[in-house]
């Protein structure tokens, strides 16, 4: 079985270094390259051409939601994971408007993040529960200017008991 390649962007050495340390221990999982801000990750991504792009959201020189949209635009084939420790719902939204395939909090890595590797990998969607909890509570405000403003109110709905639907049953993945 050929290893799935994976790139690392954080902008603080430790976290980077301890998420090499951490997939490096999974046979199925090869660490191809990092990077410690937004610009040069989008380079080495461009460069690397991995399966799957760990991105942190605060990062110097090009925030990660901006990586992201960048390599999305230019590599569709890599799959892209925000890992961050900001858990609002406008980060998550733009994280996945800017072509965002996962989104988990520092705080739920670990086994999660190899978890979320795997899943995105293949195509489909992965939101940390905590994530997917945040997506929920917000689905069910109705603030016009929020992302979801342009949304009926049954596609609202929908969205809502899909969410809570996914928490119910312990689902993490999307498809």
């Amino acid at each position: 079985m050929t290893a799935v390649t994976v790139f690392i962007a954080d902008d603080h050495a430790i976290v980077r270094d301890g998420l090499v340390a951490h997939l490096s221990a999974q046979a199925d999982l090869e660490v191809v390259g990092t990077a410690g801000n937004g610009r040069d990750a989008v380079a080495q991504v461009r460069r690397l051409a991995p399966q799957v792009a760990i991105l942190d959201i605060s990062m110097p020189e090009l925030d990660g939601i901006e990586a992201a949209r960048q390599i999305a635009a230019a590599q569709p084939d890599v799959h892209l994971i925000i890992l961050s420790m900001h858990g609002g719902a406008q980060q998550i939204f733009q994280a996945l408007e800017a072509g965002v395939r996962g989104y988990l909090l520092k705080e739920s890595a670990g086994r999660e993040l190899v978890e979320a590797i795997r899943v995105v990998q293949t195509g489909r969607r992965y939101l940390s529960p905590e994530a997917a909890e945040i997506v929920t509570e917000y689905v069910g405000t109705r603030g016009s200017a929020t992302p979801l403003g342009s949304l009926s109110r049954r596609d609202r709905e929908i969205l809502k008991l899909v969410a809570e639907f996914a928490i119910q049953h312990g689902l993490t993945t999307l498809e």
